[in-house]
């Protein structure tokens, strides 16, 4: 029996072993994490379940454990979890040695590359446009799960009829959707999908990447790979690049079909209505969400819609029905007149500048986490524009609020936790009659909690807990 290892416990990495062992092979599943931090992941009986179900699964798991290429016994193959470095020493050693080191969405491509894919990756965008595109593949009748940093895990789309405990549709799956992140890209060198979209294109994950060049070279590998490209030429730096680098791509823009630029747009915004190839879809405000960036998204969906195949009624109909995304300018509660919304996966400088750019002003912005290498410069901007007062929670807090001073800014608290800052911020609001208070950290989560989903369910209790109840 072939020997695989499954690096990381989180949900693609239970996925990959899960398969990996319905295939036939001897799975090692190991997380560096101590089993105490594992286990505080889950309720006690969660954990006792995927415990349980393992080991009727027959993989074997490690706990406080690193892998190590010193045994006799070496694996065949290793598969790693998004978060896990690519460029970590065992790992390196692995592929210097030849044993075969891949993600866990190659794996998943590798069983279900007989069915188109479509691939969504850039730094900011990605889910939003991801959930639309399979919202209207979904309206027009295709079974086309969302999957990657998005839905599923890609070897759960394997794995029906159950996997968690959830019931999936065990009818032959006609595309798949997948969110990609630069990280999953690194370790899947051979994913090609029919149609690859790239969002934007701004610094982030650079304490992995090191240089914006490298990043982006690791997005442009997937689109190099995919049939069809469609860029958003709205964003500075791909729309910069234009045909010269992308000569075949697809390009959208939301000023419309004419103007200077590098590029010729395929699908764009006239007279308020979205046009692509040339023909009319749908009217702009069939689209629930508010902003410019959720304009680009709507585009990029849509021209991946028509390259597809698909009929614009089945298009109009999908996004008018679309509720927008959880933890993105999601509309948590209204009190008072006071709108609370969830941005949680704002998680740096640029995605955080759209968010507040996207709401009313004056608004009480709640902000900080683990903080990550970026230009706050925009950033910042928008608070002095828009901010009345700013909360500053988890490990960033001081370093913002320095930040924030050198900057001329004043009007801002170091509160430290969610559970502080929501009721802080309703009597803030009620002070600078601000309509909006905004959760949009500008930050990852992991000082203070598992993701940022957790991070804004943290939110969205207390706003419902608090206010629900007055």
């Amino acid at each position: 029996m072939p020997k695989a290892d499954v690096i990381g416990l989180g949900r693609s990495g239970l996925a990959a072993a899960r398969l990996l062992r319905k295939e036939g092979w001897d799975v090692t599943l190991s997380d560096a994490a101590s089993p105490e931090r594992i286990a505080a992941r889950y309720t006690p009986e969660d954990w006792q379940h995927q415990q349980q179900q393992l080991a009727r699964d027959g993989i074997n798991l490690k706990l406080g454990y690193s892998l190590t290429l010193d045994s006799s016994d070496l694996p065949q193959l290793i598969v790693v979890s998004p978060g896990v470095p690519w460029d970590i020493p065992v790992l390196v050693a692995a592929r210097t040695q030849g044993i075969e080191t891949i993600g866990e969405i190659e794996l998943a491509w590798r069983y279900l590359q007989s069915c188109p894919w479509v691939a969504v990756t850039g730094t900011n965008g990605k889910t939003t446009t991801t959930s639309l595109i399979a919202a209207i593949f979904q309206e027009a009748g295709f079974h086309a799960p969302a999957c990657g940093n998005i839905g599923y895990a890609a070897c759960e789309l394997l794995l029906a009829p159950e996997i968690n405990g959830k019931a999936q549709e065990t009818s032959p799956i006609d595309w798949v959707i997948g969110e990609i992140s630069s990280y999953q890209i690194e370790s899947s060198k051979d994913l090609a999908p029919r149609i690859g979209v790239l969002t934007t294109l701004t610094p982030d994950h650079l304490s992995r990447h090191k240089t914006l060049e490298n990043y982006y070279d690791i997005k442009a590998s997937l689109l190099r790979r995919s049939q069809l490209q469609v860029i958003n030429g709205d964003d500075p730096y791909l729309g910069n690049l234009g045909v010269n680098y992308w000569p075949d791509a697809y390009w959208i823009s939301i000023t419309g079909g004419q103007g200077d630029r590098n590029f010729q747009p395929w699908a764009y915004i006239q007279d308020d209505w979205v046009i692509a190839d040339s023909e009319p879809i749908l009217p702009v405000k069939s689209l629930q969400m508010v902003g410019d960036h959720n304009r680009q998204n709507l585009l990029m969906a849509v021209a991946t819609a028509r390259l597809a195949g698909i009929e614009k009624n089945a298009i109009a109909s999908a996004i008018a029905k679309f509720p927008g995304v959880p933890h993105r300018l999601e509309k948590v509660i209204t009190w008072q007149g006071i709108d609370f919304i969830n941005d949680s996966k704002a998680t740096n400088y640029d995605a955080a500048q759209v968010g507040l750019a996207s709401v009313a002003a004056p608004t009480i912005l709640i902000a900080g986490g683990e903080a990550k290498a970026g230009d706050d410069t925009s950033w910042i901007e928008t608070i002095k524009l828009k901010a009345a007062v700013v909360l500053l929670i988890g490990e960033a807090a001081p370093a913002f609020a320095t930040r924030l001073k050198e900057a001329g800014y004043s009007s801002y608290e170091i509160v430290e936790t969610m559970a502080k800052a929501v009721p802080r911020a309703a009597e803030l609001a009620q002070q600078y009659n601000a309509g909006v208070v905004l959760l949009s950290p500008a930050c990852a989560s992991f000082d203070q909690y598992q993701s940022f989903e957790h991070r804004g369910d943290d939110f969205r209790r207390l706003c419902q807990q608090q206010f629900s109840t007055i």
